[in-house]
Parts: structure tokens; sequence; C-alpha cells
């Protein structure tokens, strides 16, 4: 099992930035295809962003195509979502997490078995 801890979330106003963070414990975190999800009160759990192992392939949600960056450093077991024009529609608890199936598609959380606590994103309008 891996541990995850994200931060960086915060209050920010519609139009501003944050940089979120993940960082994993293991020794082979560049072997690991992590993504990060979203969850607003009252709403399921969505699909962000996700990234390759070492080759750093990404993808994202239609919603934050353009806005949002993925990225990761693999000597510091870290990986990094920079989200910029952030919009109120961001707000929401968002989680990193380690994807283990291949089944359903990167998209899908039951691919993935590791969860951090999560960090609160709030964008005010």
């Amino acid at each position: 099992q891996v541990q995850l801890k994200e931060s960086g979330g915060e209050l920010v106003q519609a139009g501003g930035s944050l940089r979120l963070s993940c960082a994993a414990s293991g020794r082979t975190f560049s072997g690991y295809f992590m993504g990060w999800f979203r969850q607003a009160p009252g709403k399921e759990r969505e699909f962000v962003c996700a990234i390759g192992q070492s080759t750093g392939s990404s993808y994202y949600a239609n919603s934050v195509k353009g806005r949002f960056t993925i990225s990761r450093d693999n000597a510091k077991n870290t990986v990094y979502l920079q989200m910029n024009n952030l919009k109120p529609e961001d707000t929401a608890v968002y989680y990193c997490a380690r994807r283990t199936g291949y089944n359903f598609g990167y998209s899908n959380p039951s691919e993935y078995v590791d969860w951090g606590q999560g960090t609160q994103v709030t964008v005010s309008s």
C-alpha cells in the first residue's frame, strides 16, 4: 500500500491560481500511474487528470483542459496539479490516487487503489 498526502488547497478568488501537491511513499514512485480526482458536496467523485509513469503522458477532463496541468517529480516522490484561471465550479475536495487497475480506463475511480485524504479548494466568485 502507498500512502498519499495532498496539500496546497485553500480559498482563492475566481481567476486565480493554485498548485496542489501530492507526496507519496514508496521506492518505486516512478512506476506509479497517478491521478487527481475531485468531489464537490452532493456530487460524485470525478476525474480531473492523470499522468503516466516515467514517460509522463498526461490526460485531462474536458472541464479543466487548458487550465490545469499535471506534472511529477519522481526524485521527490511528488505529483503536482497546477490550476490556473480557477472558476467557482472548481470548488471541491481534491484527491490524488494511485492507479493499479487497467480495465475501465484512467478516468474511472475504481482503477485506483490508494487515495489521499484530500485537500479543500474553494473558489469564490
